[in-house]
């Protein structure tokens, strides 16, 4: 059983920067393939960056390519959220699934663990 944590949330005006962190307690990430996803009020969940367990990818939204950057180390993972824009107000889970290989998942439905998401608010 893998149990996500994030934090790194909070308000920050338009342009600022955030840094996410998604940590796993009871095993490491090492055979994993993790995903940041968010939900804004009234919208479906997104996947904003994706990456496999052997670091191929990653993947990003088109909305947030040349601001966000995905990282991951043993046991934990990052997103370092540059120029953020009202629009990126929303809640972000991270997520993992199980995986040996050098797929990334973009459908939040491929995903088995979730953590329990942390408020990210830009002002404008």
């Amino acid at each position: 059983q893998v149990q996500l944590v994030e934090s790194g949330g909070g308000l920050v005006q338009a342009g600022g920067s955030l840094r996410l962190s998604c940590a796993a307690s009871g095993r490491t990430f090492s055979s994993y393939a993790m995903g940041w996803f968010r939900q804004a009020p009234g919208k479906e969940r997104e996947g904003v960056s994706c990456i496999s367990a052997t670091n191929v990818g990653p993947y990003y939204a088109d909305s947030v390519k040349g601001r966000f950057t995905i990282s991951r180390d043993k046991n934990t993972m990052y997103l370092q959220m540059t120029s953020l824009k009202p629009e990126d107000t929303a809640v972000y889970y991270c997520a993992a699934v199980r995986s040996w290989g050098d797929s990334y998942y973009i459908n939040p439905d491929d995903y088995d663990y979730w953590g329990q998401g942390t408020q990210v608010t830009v002002s404008s």
